[in-house]
């Protein structure tokens, strides 16, 4: 599985930004896809989730909550992450990744289950 992020930029506090996703490969061999950033200096975090099978399983980080949404089109195989409200601390280099487990609650955010990572998108969010 081969995973190709896209959308990152430079946008002010308060707005908007579209992240995207696209796969390549095998579908049956992911079932969640993850998002994850890591700012300079910190580890990389999960962000949000959402399962490629399973209508309406998503997953967000209290951070981000109500904030982002994460969505899919399956037919064209692409992930999207919708970020309103952006705010400095969003700043960071997002990640898409693929795993092949139907990911839960206590597990969507865990970087080791994930196998497949795209090349990141910088997201930098400043006046």
């Amino acid at each position: 599985v081969q995973l190709q992020a896209s959308g990152g930029g430079l946008v002010q506090p308060g707005g908007s930004l579209r992240l995207s996703c696209r796969t390549s490969g095998r579908n049956s061999d992911y079932t969640t896809i993850g998002w994850f950033r890591q700012a300079p200096g910190n580890e990389r975090e999960g962000v949000s989730a959402i399962s490629a099978v399973y209508r309406g399983r998503t997953f967000y980080s209290r951070s981000v909550k109500d904030r982002f949404t994460v969505s899919k089109d399956r037919a064209e195989n692409t992930f999207y992450l919708q970020m309103n409200n952006l705010r400095a601390e969003d700043t960071a280099v997002y990640y898409c990744a693929a795993s092949r487990y139907s990911l839960i609650t206590s597990t969507w955010s865990q970087r080791t289950q994930y196998e497949y990572w795209g090349q990141g998108t910088l997201v930098t969010v400043s006046s």
